[in-house]
């Protein structure tokens, strides 16, 4: 199932007035068999009903939280250098991860040529101390850490989304299609979300019409009316990453309900065993994902991220669960 052009130009796509979106409860095939192995394997399970922040938390959202309790993200605190043995001691200031071109030579298996870990790069000045939000109010906030969206969600009185939950809200109603708005990436030539085009990390053709980020609402929602699950920043979901998900349980009777991701003490890199810091899933691929690099804009799609990392493609939203809401 796709949407057609003259659908998307129908709709008034933010005529919505309300800050969150309900989703009904279900079951859903979670994971793909299709792409990259942690993606496997698909499953049935069953999510309780929630709502769900209608876009990504923005600069102007955060930035009323910070003012009103004066807190401080981690890019802004520089780093205990006993966290990270062996780790240069010219490394420990206060900063973030920010993508940059890299030369004309490069190699795809190597991220360090295109990601920077930029002095003075926090939610406030996203590519460098010289750079601003100014004219981005709408733009998702980036350069948060996951003890930065947990603690805006306990502000706002909300939660960050399971995996099981964040995906079955990407899906819109379309159990098992390969984006969440159906089976066909740009139908009828219309881009459905925030995406790389053209050679990445060289050069972005920018044929949805954005470089980085994007404003939350230029892309039209979902099926449960939900905007950017795909694409602009990747999302902080409350899951411990484990490297699979687990196999298919209904020939044990029952059906996983509300079901929870790995364990922490199976979260940590492998390639890492010096630095133990455990990793939450991330969803939703963000404006840096390419068919030839990253094809994680789609609802199935996992990402394993420290919890101490923020980056410039990365956000979150929050959900609250049913019963919670008043």
């Amino acid at each position: 199932m796709t949407l057609l052009r003259a659908d998307i130009e129908r709709k008034d796509w933010q005529s919505q007035d309300s800050d969150m979106v309900w989703i009904p409860g279900g079951t859903f095939r979670m994971g793909s068999n299709d792409h990259y192995p942690e993606e496997a394997p698909a499953h049935r399970v069953m999510v309780d009903g929630f709502w769900i922040d209608r876009t990504p938390v923005t600069n102007r959202q955060f930035g009323q939280f910070v003012e009103a309790i004066g807190y401080v993200t981690s890019a802004e605190i520089s780093p205990d250098g006993g966290d990270y043995p062996g780790a240069s001691p010219h490394m420990f200031y206060a900063g973030s991860f920010v993508f940059a071109h890299p030369p004309s030579t490069f190699d795809l298996r190597d991220w360090n040529q295109w990601w920077s870990f930029m002095k003075g790069a926090d939610w406030r000045h996203p590519y460098g101390p010289r750079s601003s939000i100014s004219g981005l109010d709408d733009h998702p906030v980036v350069h948060v850490a996951y003890s930065d969206a947990l603690a805006y969600g306990r502000w706002a009185g909300k939660d960050l989304p399971t995996e099981a939950e964040w995906e079955f809200a990407a899906r819109g109603g379309l159990d098992g299609a390969e984006f969440a708005w159906g089976d066909e990436f740009t139908p009828a030539g219309v881009h459905m979300a925030n995406t790389w085009q053209g050679e990445f990390p060289l050069h972005n053709l920018h044929l949805d019409g954005y470089d980085r980020t994007s404003p939350v609402t230029a892309f039209p929602p979902n099926g449960y009316g939900v905007c950017d699950m795909i694409g602009n920043v990747w999302e902080w979901t409350a899951d411990w990453y484990a490297p699979r998900h687990q196999a298919d349980a209904r020939e044990a009777g029952f059906l996983p309900e509300n079901p929870r991701g790995g364990r922490v003490e199976e979260s940590y890199d492998p390639r890492l065993p010096d630095i133990r810091v455990p990793r939450k899933v991330l969803k939703g691929g963000s404006h840096l994902c390419a068919p030839s690099y990253c094809r994680r804009y789609r609802p199935a799609a996992r990402h394993a991220e420290p919890v101490d990392t923020s980056a410039s493609h990365l956000g979150f939203r929050c959900i609250i669960r049913a019963g919670r809401k008043s």
